[in-house]
């Protein structure tokens, strides 16, 4: 098709881009200083045992939701408010950062 070109080149040549490195340099420092869930449970002094009894699981769920990579948004907001905590969603564009209503105020965030 004219005007279109294949994924491959167009990576390629943003590989190329003097902001590339830049970037790349940025997200691995945000993804360095992001805690996994098991972190942020152990730095709340909280147990599995514990985090289970608060969202009403099996110690072993709390496990498997600590050790998976793709999580629904509803369960990261349960676990991080049975620590106590609130999730904050947001999107950055170019420095701007917009926050996301993921949850309708009061809707069930039940696992």
């Amino acid at each position: 098709m004219a005007g279109h070109r294949a994924f491959a080149e167009v990576r390629a040549e943003r590989a190329r881009g003097p902001r590339y490195r830049e970037e790349v340099d940025a997200i691995k420092r945000v993804m360095d200083e992001a805690l996994t869930l098991a972190e942020l449970r152990r730095r709340a002094g909280v147990t599995q045992t514990h985090l289970a009894e608060q969202l009403d699981i099996t110690q072993g769920s709390v496990s498997r939701i600590e050790h998976q990579s793709d999580l629904v948004l509803s369960t990261i907001r349960s676990y991080v408010e049975a620590l106590g905590g609130r999730l904050e969603l947001r999107a950055v564009f170019d420095g701007e950062s917009l926050p996301i209503t993921a949850f309708p105020e009061g809707e069930s965030t039940a696992p």
